[in-house]
């Protein structure tokens, strides 16, 4: 991730967010992280936390942000990531994906943070 400066509104800003949750997983602060997320049907912060038990290390390389995209009022960036670390049983894992972050395209009473967009 870039060191540059930035804008909380920025693609950088969202890739800062993204560094931030996954800062906080790694420190076992599943609310501080859950919160970063928008919304999702049926997840709750029992199960989001529960899912990171399997773990017993858990990191995460933040990549750099695409452009931000507009769309019915909001605004998307593609954060790339790789996740890793290990099981509890020791075996190491890892993985890599895009995560999207949302945030409101100056709409009134829209959301001016990014979010982790869960579609």
């Amino acid at each position: 991730v870039s060191e540059a400066r930035f804008t909380p509104e920025s693609a950088q800003g969202a890739a800062n967010v993204l560094q931030s949750y996954y800062a906080l997983l790694e420190a076992g602060k599943y609310g501080e992280a859950f919160r970063l997320r928008e919304p999702s049907e049926g997840l709750t912060l029992d199960r989001f936390a529960a899912s990171f038990e399997r773990f017993s290390e858990y990191h995460a390389n933040v990549g750099a942000p695409s452009e931000p995209q507009g769309a019915a009022g909001s605004l998307y960036v593609e954060v790339p990531v790789q996740l890793y670390g290990r099981l509890k049983d020791g075996r190491p894992f890892s993985n890599a994906g895009t995560v999207t972050l949302r945030r409101s395209n100056n709409v009134p009473g829209g959301s001016r943070e990014w979010r982790i967009y869960t579609g």
